[in-house]
């Protein structure tokens, strides 16, 4: 297996689960973007997005999908929900809204504050998404308000996922509205070995915020 990785982007999630269930994998690590600055990547992945893992013929782009593979593929494991689980539903819909609902906006704020030339940035563009981020934080607190994590009374992919959003809301400046249960459920899995050890990989890395 291998896992094609910027520092803090979202193949940071994929790379958490390969530590969290303790698989073999190469990882490539590259400087962002890497459609840019990283020779041959568009042949690997035309997309030019990040992540890409490879598995034997199998290349996937999708950084969800490649948690719920790793944990469906080379399990079982505890960081799985099963079909006949009573919260199988909320853990799919977890790991949906994680990206979807969570990353999403994010990606905006960045990309029309940071990245775009000075002459394309937008302004309102930012701020709506700040406040769209903001308004689905509201569910992560609520399903906090019930336990120490998301789904099915324990730390599953959909912790990973949920988490890497907050991660990556914490490093753009974006946690100032983060409710007492969320900042506590990010520290907690911060705390984490398997994170921890996702996070050594990438130390050589610039920074990309």
């Amino acid at each position: 297996m291998k896992l094609y990785h910027c520092r803090d982007a979202r193949s940071l999630r994929p790379l958490w689960t390969l530590e969290e269930l303790g698989l073999d994998y190469d990882l490539v690590n590259m400087p962002f973007p890497p459609r840019f600055k990283q020779q041959g990547y568009l042949e690997i992945n035309p997309l030019g997005t990040v992540p890409t893992f490879v598995d034997n013929e199998l290349v996937m782009t999708e950084s969800t999908a490649i948690c719920q593979y790793l944990v469906d593929k080379y399990g079982p494991s505890e960081l799985a929900v099963n079909v006949d689980h009573a919260h199988y539903g909320d853990y799919l819909n977890w790991l949906q809204r994680s990206d979807a609902t969570l990353t999403f906006p994010q990606t905006l704020v960045l990309r029309y504050q940071r990245y775009e030339p000075e002459e394309r940035r937008q302004p309102q563009i930012v701020d709506d998404y700040k406040k769209w981020f903001y308004s689905r934080l509201r569910a992560v607190e609520a399903a906090l308000e019930h336990g120490d994590y998301l789904c099915a009374d324990r730390f599953t992919i959909a912790d990973i996922c949920v988490g890497y959003a907050l991660h990556l809301a914490q490093a753009i400046g974006l946690d100032e509205k983060f409710g007492p249960g969320t900042s506590a459920y990010l520290k907690r899995l911060s705390e984490r070995p398997g994170f921890k050890a996702a996070m050594a990989q990438q130390q050589e890395l610039s920074p990309i915020f």
